[in-house]
């Protein structure tokens, strides 16, 4: 069995608008940096093998200090990055809805299924992250892994490993935290959510 540490990243500077950064590179905040300091500290105390981070900076950010910390190589891994929202990407909600009305309706109803214009589906998405973590997990197989990823991604894996339809990711997972800890089993047979999003301990 493998253990994977499924962690969104620390607060970036898109944030406070919640503005859809998808595949754009956004950078921490002065707190998201903070964050993953935080995030190294309590990875000092736990049983960890490796660990690996999506491309996108923020999520590179996140993770160099556990490396650093554990004494660990940081494996950066394309395929975890997060749904590119094609059109949507730097917009709001408000924003989107006023632009592309018809298909931001249609996102919203089915945010797994029907993707925004120019965008990749949620399920494809999805197909793309569950084999890097395939791979993770093979390569650990009695082992901890810390893997620093994305909010809309990270709830679309755990409705494929719970075998909940991806259109429902947002009614069963409705938030992650930045740097909460989300920890998975992964065997061959299956997997299982252990715990989800809780944050970390002062």
């Amino acid at each position: 069995m493998t253990t994977l540490f499924l962690v969104r990243h620390g607060e970036t500077t898109w944030h406070a608008e919640n503005r859809y950064a998808g595949s754009s590179d956004v950078a921490l905040t002065e707190l998201g940096i903070a964050q993953a300091e935080d995030l190294a500290r309590w990875a000092q105390g736990q049983s960890i093998d490796a660990v690996y981070a999506s491309d996108l900076s923020r999520a590179v950010t996140t993770a160099t200090p556990s490396a650093m910390a554990l004494g660990l190589p940081l494996s950066v891994v394309p395929a975890l990055r997060e749904v590119d929202f094609g059109r949507g990407e730097g917009l709001t909600s408000a924003e989107m809805k006023a632009t592309f009305p018809e298909e931001t309706a249609r996102f919203v109803e089915h945010p797994g299924t029907s993707p925004l214009p120019g965008a990749e589906s949620g399920v494809d998405a999805a197909e793309r992250a569950w084999t890097a973590l395939e791979a993770i997990a093979a390569k650990h197989p009695a082992g901890t892994a810390l893997v620093v990823m994305h909010s809309t991604l990270m709830r679309l894996i755990l409705c494929r490993a719970l075998g909940i339809p991806a259109d429902r990711y947002r009614a069963v997972f409705p938030a992650v935290l930045n740097v909460g800890i989300t920890t998975v089993s992964w065997t061959t047979q299956g997997t299982a959510l252990l715990s989800y999003n809780v944050p970390l301990t002062p």
